[in-house]
């Protein structure tokens, strides 16, 4: 196994992304919220990743195909899967989610584990709202919550 990291910073159009690859898997993609400068080391698959999310905000792709490897717990693990049945353009509540982990009273539990997740945008987070409808939680900020999910929908309906 490869202890190396690989760090690429990516100009999204919601703002500055970090890509974290251990040369074996990508480990983390993730909003930046600071200033401190970032050394950039990308391997393959930093660019890979980089690629993909390049065609993503281009339109073109609304699925992902990137070897990841998390560190959660079984069950943020369970939360992170269910997250990647969302399809693209769509949105579930933070209920209808535990439903499907088949922990149906475990809402705030999913909320936290989704608040835990390494991949942004990746292992789609964003697509999860609140059981009446409004936007809740995202760790990469409202802002960047409502943009993602507008951007979706209309790609989808192309």
């Amino acid at each position: 196994m490869n202890t190396n990291t690989y760090t690429a910073v990516y100009q999204a159009p919601i703002g500055t992304m970090v890509i974290i690859s251990n040369g074996d898997a990508i480990i983390e993609i993730d909003h930046i919220n600071h200033e401190e400068p970032i050394t950039e080391n990308p391997d393959k698959l930093c660019e890979q990743a980089t690629k993909q999310l390049d065609e993503y905000f281009s339109g073109s792709r609304t699925a992902f195909d990137l070897p990841l490897s998390s560190k959660g717990t079984p069950f943020q693990e369970a939360a992170w899967l269910a997250l990647q049945t969302i399809p693209y353009g769509e949105t579930i509540s933070y209920g209808e989610q535990a439903k499907r982990m088949e922990n149906p009273k475990a809402v705030r539990a999913v909320g936290g584990a989704n608040g835990k997740n390494p991949f942004s945008i990746v292992i789609p987070c964003h697509r999860v709202i609140g059981a009446n409808g409004t936007l809740t939680g995202y760790t990469g900020g409202m802002s960047r919550k409502e943009w993602l999910l507008d951007f979706e929908k209309q790609n989808s309906e192309k």
